[in-house]
């Protein structure tokens, strides 16, 4: 008679559950059953309840921590009193959904490597202007620095700008670039090479065979013009002409007219021969699958389809082909330079870039021959 190992309790698999989503930000269903052994029906289960409990947030294959996690986090220190930093960086971005859960734990791991707390801020994108909070973040107890990604599409960004130069406090844009009034003095900033990663996504379906490619952004954003400005020189690079690839915007997923939208966009696709799309963002790149398989159109073998961000694309069925901006990268690279600035006022002006990649999975294929 085998020996076998007693499948863990569900303390056990909670806690392994929460270790994965604190280290990683995300937990997939098939990686826990390799992990613990337990049928996925029991898993789905305990992700359900740790839901309800407000410890995770399911979606499609797995589940993401929560932002209200992420935000208690920070705000804390996650650290004992008793070593509980003197200093802090205070950070404001907006939102603590997808993409910018990432930033931050780059951000706190760096912070804490230089004995730094992070006092964080979740905004909103329809917030025309960020200086009421900022003010007020700027005379918490102990703030010597900002990382801010502010909203760049109002009235007030200039305004915005210029006050976070007024204070004289050390301040780090974060996916944002801007310069100061008057003058037009660069400001300080880290920011992904977007325009880069549409460039890697067309590469690599050009490299496929595809001729035919398009366009789909889920708003007008700072991040949606520079993927646009790259997935047009990329049609340059590779030859391609108006006619050959087509541009799209989604309007919101809470919409009424959302899936009526991607199933048009669909419709357009297809009979233009469009036998691949690179999709921002990843939920709305899983729409754009769901609705494509519900039709009966097969993914990748009647469409390739790339996300755009790869926060939880790994997580999807079939796992989505999708660049990958350097989220972690980007939050520590932010306090490198606000606690540098912190030393040396006089330094000279910084600006990162860094550069996203490509993760290569099953929904991209060559095109079949029709």
């Amino acid at each position: 008679m085998t020996n076998q190992a007693a499948a863990p309790l569900a303390a056990e698999r909670r806690t392994h559950v929460l270790a994965i989503l604190q280290r990683e930000g995300a937990v997939r269903v098939s990686q826990l059953v390799d992990e613990l052994g337990v049928a996925p029906v029991t898993l789905r289960r305990d992700l359900a309840q740790m839901e309800s409990e407000g410890l995770l947030e399911r979606v499609h294959g797995g589940a993401v921590a929560p932002a209200a996690g992420i935000s208690a986090r920070a705000s804390d220190a996650a650290a004992p009193a008793s070593l509980t930093p003197t200093a802090s960086v205070a950070m404001l971005v907006p939102s603590l959904n997808y993409y910018w859960p990432g930033v931050v734990r780059g951000a706190e791991a760096a912070a804490a490597r230089l004995g730094l707390g992070v006092v964080l801020r979740g905004a909103s994108y329809e917030l025309q202007d960020e200086r009421p909070v900022l003010e007020r973040l700027v005379h918490t107890d102990g703030v010597r620095g900002l990382i801010v990604a502010p909203n760049t599409d109002t009235e007030h960004a200039q305004d915005v700008v210029q006050w976070l130069i007024d204070t004289g406090v050390p301040s780090v844009l974060v996916e944002r670039e801007a310069t100061a009034s008057p003058g037009g003095a660069p400001v300080e900033s880290v920011t992904t090479d977007h325009a880069l990663g549409a460039v890697l996504a067309a590469r690599h379906l050009a490299a496929l065979g595809h001729r035919r490619v398009g366009l789909i952004i889920s708003r007008d954003s700072p991040t949606s013009r520079k993927i646009t400005a790259g997935w047009h020189a990329a049609c340059t690079e590779l030859g391609l002409t108006p006619s050959d690839h087509f541009e799209s915007m989604l309007p919101p997923r809470t919409s009424s007219e959302f899936s009526s939208v991607v199933d048009a966009t669909l419709d357009a696709a297809l009979g233009n021969g469009v036998t691949a799309l690179v999709v921002h963002s990843d939920p709305e790149a899983m729409a754009f699958v769901d609705l494509a398989l519900n039709r009966g159109i097969s993914v990748p073998g009647d469409l390739s389809i790339v996300a755009y961000d790869d926060e939880i694309a790994e997580l999807f069925t079939p796992a989505l082909t999708a660049v990958a901006p350097p989220r972690r990268a980007v939050g520590e690279a932010a306090i490198d330079l606000v606690a540098r600035r912190m030393e040396d006022p006089d330094r000279p002006t910084h600006r990162v870039i860094l550069s996203p990649r490509l993760n290569v999975r099953g929904s991209t294929a060559p095109p079949l021959q029709r």
